[in-house]
């Protein structure tokens, strides 16, 4: 079939998980799902990955955006899951540098606050040694002067220095999609908006799902030898399914973030701050504007789309004011916000912050495999941890022999630069050359670090996109982006395209806001959308751009 990554393709990739008896069908298309994908189709497992709603729509798209290593789990003493974690953000920022990118993180230290000078010094240093930080990147120890120096917007009062670290920021959406991509381009059927409605048994074992393509109703069945759950909040729902869920089951929390233009958010340096009740909480400039986040309470709501609260609003507003008081933030001023579900596994009597954020593999005498908790900066282990369960299964059965785990030094789609250091010079040269073509300097850029060496492709037909650009009202960069994510990144709403392939209705929505109804024109021409359907799409992006934000 033609494997061109199209969601004007879909027939043929549906055609394709229908008529193939897979080794190994992932449920579930967040980083963890694609991760394990990726590795087993490397490893010689034809595979397969599904997801009800887009790639990276659940929880992998609604983090904090940080590839960290989880300081705070030091405080809990959770020094293996810190080591493990720690050294796979220098693997995810050399497999991707294009969606990394280090980002030099300010603690401050408060007299009467949670962090002393001392404890914070060692906490680090202890950090960097578990991490294996390299050495430009270790620990520093500032003085309050030199804190202000860097954050101006500091609260002054009671402020005795700061911790001084680097941290990994990515688009945590754009990065699964990297995973997905590289998943397909080594073989794997992947798949959006197939849904997995009911695990097909005999003789009491999996032989695959009846699937629901959600896009019209329409059912089909998928055969696989084995079967992964990596459903993220929906693991429970997914066990069961399988009739399998005892012992010990998924608590949910909910993480909640508000973005700020930087005009009334002026944040010049991360920052990674306690609050009053006694959490942490980050503040971090990225795109011309500063997010802050994040709330960890119980939920117990609906999965697909939880709601931001206007308690949720009023926690977060009121924790940036005791850290940045000459701000005088108001709830009313932030410009757009993300809810996350965090599927953790429940311990009984803990607070959700102090809930540890390890994962844990289930398995069932089905032989479903499920995975859940964790960690974004963790998936590619835990894709390694499950596949090698999946590898050594099949062998048993008498299949394979499969290769090892070939992941670790395994660019992403967009990311083989060979060395992460070529990365900044890439993004020059390739600004230049996007600007030669009729893009502006700061469009071309953008979209050098987001695609990596996908960006070649684009520009490549830059020349006959221009005209189609003008006919259909978007900028050039917008028209080449949409076309990107229709033809090479399985883009079906325009959901898809405007928060996690580009993430415009998140840190961009001015923009949106101007060219949104041309987005949805387009993709109805290439996807043959109905006239209800495109007043439906336009309705959801304007209940989203107009929702109010305020407190009760």
């Amino acid at each position: 079939m033609n494997r061109s990554f199209s969601s004007t393709c879909r027939v043929d990739w549906l055609r394709e998980l229908k008529e193939n008896v897979f080794d190994v069908l992932v449920i579930g298309g967040g980083i963890t799902g694609a991760g394990i994908a990726l590795d087993a189709v490397t490893r010689g497992m034809k595979t397969a990955l599904i997801d009800m709603q887009d790639f990276a729509a659940g929880t992998s798209s609604r983090s904090t955006k940080l590839v960290h290593g989880g300081l705070r789990y030091l405080k809990q003493l959770e020094v293996k899951m810190v080591a493990e974690v720690g050294k796979e953000r220098e693997v995810v920022f050399r497999n991707a540098p294009h969606v990394t990118t280090p980002e030099w993180m300010m603690l401050p230290i408060y007299k009467d606050g949670t962090f002393g000078r001392f404890s914070t010094s060692v906490g680090l240093l202890v950090y960097d040694f578990l991490a294996g930080v390299k050495h430009r990147e270790r620990r520093q120890m500032l003085s309050a002067q030199q804190a202000l120096l860097k954050e101006p917007l500091l609260r002054m009062e009671g402020l005795l220095g700061a911790g001084y670290y680097v941290e990994y920021r990515t688009d945590d959406a754009r990065l699964t999609m990297e995973v997905v991509k590289k998943a397909v381009e080594k073989g794997a059927a992947a798949l959006n908006y197939v849904k997995a409605v009911r695990l097909l048994n005999e003789n009491g074992k999996l032989t695959g799902v009846e699937a629901e393509n959600v896009l019209n109703g329409q059912r089909f069945n998928i055969r696989a030898r084995r079967i992964v759950n990596a459903t993220g909040p929906w693991v429970d729902e997914i066990r069961e399914m399988d009739r399998s869920k005892q012992g010990k089951s998924l608590r949910l929390t909910k993480g909640v973030h508000l973005v700020f233009d930087r005009i009334r958010f002026p944040l010049r340096q991360a920052i990674y701050f306690d609050v009053p009740d006694g959490r942490m909480m980050f503040a971090i400039p990225r795109e011309g504007k500063t997010y802050i986040g994040t709330t960890d309470t119980d939920y117990a709501g609906e999965l697909t789309d939880p709601q931001v609260t206007a308690e949720d609003r009023t926690y977060i507003v009121e924790a940036a004011n005791t850290m940045f008081p000459e701000l005088r933030l108001r709830v009313e001023d932030a410009e757009s916000e993300w809810a996350g579900l965090r599927p953790l596994i429940y311990e009984e009597g803990k607070p959700p912050s102090e809930i540890s954020r390890k994962d844990e593999i289930f398995r069932s005498a089905s032989g479903l495999l499920t995975i859940a908790g964790g960690k974004l900066t963790g998936y590619r282990k835990m894709a390694e941890t499950v596949t090698d369960i999946v590898a050594r299964e099949l062998q048993d059965d008498g299949l394979g022999p499969f290769g090892p785990c070939l992941t670790k030094m395994l660019p992403l789609s967009g990311g083989d630069f060979g060395n992460t250091d070529r990365f900044p010079a890439f993004v020059q040269d390739k600004a230049a050359e996007g600007k030669a073509l009729g893009l502006s300097g700061e469009a071309a850029e953008r979209m050098a670090r987001r695609y990596g060496i996908n960006i070649s492709a684009i520009f490549a037909r830059l020349p006959e996109w221009r005209e189609e650009a003008s006919r259909s009202g978007l900028p050039l960069d917008v028209y080449a982006a949409l076309r990107y994510g229709i033809e090479e990144e399985m883009a079906v709403l325009p959901a898809d395209f405007l928060i996690r392939r580009t993430g415009g209705l998140l840190f961009n929505i001015e923009g949106v806001r101007q060219w949104y109804r041309g987005v949805i024109r387009v993709m109805a021409e290439e996807l043959h959308y109905t006239e209800d359907q495109v007043r439906r799409y336009e309705d959801e992006i304007e209940r989203v751009l107009h929702r109010p934000l305020m407190t009760d």
